[in-house]
């Protein structure tokens, strides 16, 4: 295994060698395929560069966890290209990728466009739910419903072939990779950082999206401060696969007109060679409404008595990962006067000074818990803890084994209950989606 080859993505280059380079990043599930239709004109005065996740369309299955893995990932693939500034555009996961570049190296960046793309996606508990129905009954589910995500009715009915074409996309996905990018998706949120992205940026959004649609579109434009709309109509998810043409003029509008030049500092903009057009679809440009700042994490004390810092946030955090916001919310608002206290001491010890130590996994973490509480006879935590062993990477088959493990350990009618109870659990979260 190269090391090499863990630290950077697969790619492909279009256009002239010494055009300007523009990025093109896809969404989950699908390949650089995704832009095929845009390349032949973009390529016209780009240098045209896309890039596959891990494990998707063929690419190296070393999965990643995070969004700025993502992102250095792309860096380190540029710098051995010798590419040093770009512009991106970027579908979905492919866009934070981009926004999380022009966060953290607005001096690599010249410009960006966002498609389908959101400041946080859907919630973390949907998408850590996605890898456990990936990781029980592979990615079937995920293909069968991926046309709906994406496409518009009309369009799903009158172009089979593509359909079909999107559902081999993600049949032929690395499983690990694709449950890794949900984990990258789950954790992904820069709502509170919007104000720092600072280059020049088409948000542009699909009117029928109904994943990432025109509302998270709007909380984008309304909180980076030189950000415009641009809404397709008749597209879904996949804009530029539905709707082609109109997605390829406003992407060559967008980088002909706004690539930013930080060593001209009379006007700050470069004006790429007459290529821009009239964009097919006007696009929405205005003052949208108000958008509420992101709430912010309960602060709880600074330090322990150690002088160590605080564990509560840490063991907050990890608390909502493993068991899910759903489970720790439901906790939270139900613990008063009496019991708050407790809610309090479980996240500060059990969750912040355990559950963050380096020394277990936390697959191995969770095999450790579920024979506790099994030995215990404590099956209401049993059942949202099985929830938990899900979450954290066992497999069914694997907590079927811990809990054969415990009718010898544990006795027989502890581990009968609690495969009554597993079972149910195992059930209910790896039921594929309808």
């Amino acid at each position: 295994m190269s090391p090499t080859t863990e630290k950077t993505l697969q790619y492909r280059s279009d256009g002239p060698e010494d055009g300007p380079v523009l990025i093109l990043g896809p969404s989950l599930g699908t390949t650089w395929h995704m832009w095929d239709r845009q390349v032949p004109e973009l390529a016209r005065t780009w240098r045209v560069i896309r890039f596959d996740l891990p494990g998707h369309g063929g690419a190296p299955a070393h999965p990643a966890t995070s969004v700025p893995e993502l992102a250095q990932r792309l860096l380190a693939t540029l710098d051995a290209l010798g590419v040093q500034r770009f512009g991106y555009a970027g579908c979905s996961i492919g866009g934070a990728v981009g926004a999380e570049l022009a966060l953290r190296r607005p001096d690599r960046i010249a410009s960006l466009a966002v498609v389908a793309a959101s400041p946080r996606f859907g919630t973390a508990d949907e998408f850590r739910q996605r890898g456990v129905i990936v990781r029980a009954n592979g990615l079937d589910p995920m293909a069968r419903t991926a046309p709906e995500r994406w496409f518009t009715p009309g369009f799903a009915a009158a172009q089979p072939a593509i359909v079909e074409w999107a559902v081999q996309m993600v049949r032929t996905t690395d499983p690990g990779c694709y449950i890794a990018a949900c984990e990258a998706l789950a954790a992904f949120d820069i709502r509170a950082e919007l104000g720092r992205i600072t280059v020049p940026t088409l948000v542009l959004v699909g009117a029928e999206d109904q994943v990432t649609g025109p509302a998270e579109a709007r909380t984008l434009v309304a909180g980076i401060p030189d950000a415009r709309l641009a809404l397709v109509p008749g597209a879904s998810h996949l804009a530029p696969v539905e709707q082609p043409a109109a997605v390829t003029d406003l992407l060559v509008h967008h980088f002909s007109t706004a690539w930013f030049n930080p060593s001209d500092t009379a006007t700050g903009l470069t004006v790429l060679p007459d290529r821009a057009v009239a964009p097919a679809v006007s696009p929405t440009v205005g003052p949208v409404a108000e958008i509420a700042p992101a709430e912010q994490p309960r602060a709880v004390g600074g330090a322990s008595g150690s002088g160590r810092p605080d564990p509560y946030e840490s063991g907050m955090r990890v608390r909502r990962e493993v068991l899910g916001d759903a489970h720790v919310d439901r906790a939270m608002s139900t613990a008063e006067d009496f019991s708050g206290d407790f809610q309090e001491l479980i996240t500060r010890y059990a969750w912040g000074e355990v559950w963050t130590r380096d020394g277990l996994d936390r697959r191995t973490r969770s095999a450790v818990t579920l024979t506790a509480l099994v030995a215990g006879g404590h099956l209401e935590e049993l059942a949202f803890h099985t929830r938990a062993a899900l979450r954290n990477g066992l497999t069914p088959a694997e907590i079927k084994e811990v809990l054969m493990q415990t009718a010898v350990y544990c006795g027989v009618p502890a581990a009968n209950s609690a495969f009554r109870v597993a079972a149910t659990v195992i059930q209910e979260e790896t039921r594929p989606e309808s």
